[in-house]
């Protein structure tokens, strides 16, 4: 069953879509374009200009998820090939779901791509994509990944797991500065990877689990 988080959120991202679909929408785009402009113009620097373009792309991660891999096969072996397949699992969960049931069905310009906004925009890439702004996939999938392992190894350690959701919100704004989201369309895409990555998370403990470095689940399958 959905727990009360989950389908808070849920309820959230239906009212959002609803929202975007009356009069109202005019007055919200208002604020967001406001927002935008004093993140991704009122924060520009040298050195901002230089690390959100790389911060954005997924494989300048891939160290990092290679990283994640190596480490749960060789502490939970069989469990982190589970581990594995939960995790691009939530991964692809939130990509369809950003793209099927919000870009195929509520078309909104990037800022880089809206002809009366562009002007304003300062925008950090070499193209402009003419697909949905809304929601953002980037801050979906990184909050569900991010999400995802704060709920699988919360039990196990808790020190550094806040971390995974600084990781996730610096590659969340990073879509604002270089130009190509706006901030809802982040915040909707956060909201939808945290639901996911919950649900997920929550999946895989409840089958699997990881104790502190061997092979016994702390939760029963």
């Amino acid at each position: 069953m959905l727990d009360l988080n989950v389908i808070t959120q849920l309820v959230f991202l239906s009212i959002m879509f609803s929202l975007l679909q009356f009069p109202l929408w005019q007055k919200i785009q208002e604020w967001d374009q406001w927002l935008f402009i004093k993140l991704n113009s009122g924060l520009s620097n040298p050195v901002f200009d230089a690390i959100m373009p790389f911060l954005r792309h997924g494989n300048s991660w891939a160290p990092l998820y290679l990283f994640f891999a190596v480490f749960v096969l060789l502490n939970y072996r069989g469990k982190g090939w589970w581990w594995i397949v939960f995790f691009i699992a939530t991964v692809a969960l939130t990509d369809m779901i950003g793209t099927y049931a919000f870009k195929h069905n509520f078309y909104r310009p990037r800022p880089c791509a809206d002809l009366d906004f562009s002007y304003r925009v300062h925008f950090l890439l070499d193209q402009c994509s003419g697909s949905s702004s809304f929601i953002s996939n980037h801050a979906a999938n990184h909050f569900g990944m991010a999400t995802f392992l704060f709920v699988t190894f919360s039990h196990v350690t808790k020190k550094w797991l806040w971390l995974a959701f600084v990781w996730a919100s610096l590659i969340a704004f990073a879509q604002i500065y270089v130009g190509v989201h706006y901030p809802l369309d982040v915040l909707a895409g956060a909201l939808l990877g945290i639901m996911i990555g919950s649900l997920s998370g929550k999946l895989f403990n409840k089958r699997f689990g990881f104790s502190i470095f061997d092979n016994k689940p702390t939760m029963s399958s």
